[in-house]
Order: C-alpha cells, then sequence, then structure tokens
C-alpha cells in the first residue's frame, strides 16, 4: 500500500484564497498518472490529510483514490487501513512533508518525503523525492516503487 499526504505533496503547500474565503490548491497533473500506475499493478493507494477542506476530497475523487481527510490522528488511521487491507505496516509505503506526518513516517517499511519538506522530517525518510511538492514528487515517488516491483524488490 502506498500512502501520501496531500498538501505538500501533492500541491506546493501554497493556498490560494478569494475574497469570499473560498481555498483552492494547484496540483501537477502527472502526478495523477502515479497513483493510477500503482493501481494497475495491485497497490492499494489511499490519501491521509488533517486539512478538513473539501478541495482534497475533490481531487482525490477525480484521480480515483481513497481519501481521508480532516484526520485528526494520521498514524491511528493508516494502521485502520492497512488491517482493512490486510497490509502490514512494514509494506506499506507513506509520502509525506512535515511534522504531522512523522509519526507516520517512523512506523512504514518505506518512508519517504518531498525534497522542500519542513527540515525535521528528513531525518525519518529512506527515499526523498528529487521534485518538491506539487511539481512532481507523487509521480517520481510512483515510478521509484513501480520500478522496484518490476525489479522483484
Amino acid at each position: 500500500m502506498v500512502v501520501f499526504d496531500f498538501d505538500g505533496v501533492f500541491t506546493d503547500n501554497r493556498v490560494i484564497v478569494s475574497e469570499d474565503g473560498k481555498e483552492s490548491v494547484i496540483c501537477n497533473r502527472s502526478d495523477g498518472y502515479g497513483p493510477y500506475f500503482l493501481r494497475q499493478i495491485g497497490v492499494h493507494t489511499l490519501v491521509i490529510s488533517s486539512e478538513p477542506n473539501p478541495v482534497v476530497r475533490a481531487r482525490c475523487t477525480k484521480l480515483k483514490i481513497p481519501c481521508i481527510h480532516g484526520c485528526e490522528d494520521k498514524l491511528e488511521t493508516l494502521r485502520a487501513e492497512a488491517d482493512k487491507l490486510g497490509v502490514s505496516m512494514e509494506q506499506t509505503a507513506f509520502l509525506g512533508n512535515d511534522i504531522n506526518d512523522i509519526e507516520c513516517l517512523k512506523h512504514v517499511g518505506l518512508p519517504a518525503c518531498v525534497q522542500d519538506s519542513y527540515p525535521s522530517v528528513f531525518q525519518y525518510a529512506a527515499y526523498v523525492t528529487s521534485r518538491p511538492g506539487g511539481h512532481g514528487a507523487v509521480r517520481e515517488f510512483c515510478d521509484f516503487i513501480l520500478e522496484a516491483k518490476q525489479h522483484g524488490e
């Protein structure tokens, strides 16, 4: 299973706020293909985000990625979702970018973060993307996993 944070991973961590208070984000279209290709080879994907804004669900729905947003305890949620699917934490990868992702990173088999993560996150990552969040980091990480699976790793 491959699990992603949303803000700062699928986005560049910026938010656009209109005068009526509506929030929007910008995502990289190429990132959507990464989870699609993983699903094609039987890898479960999931987004777990602490962000309650409906923009998270809207993007995940379009990409056909299951999504839990507005999540207060990402690790508890991650464990519950892995249990539901019969996937061990050792068989789980997590791509995050900020301090609220650290507990998940500490408990998965493949902890990863995007190139522009908050500085204290890097020490918990076994893999760091060469691209920043919102600029193809998701696709890069998915391609890394796809290549590893093709080589039987």
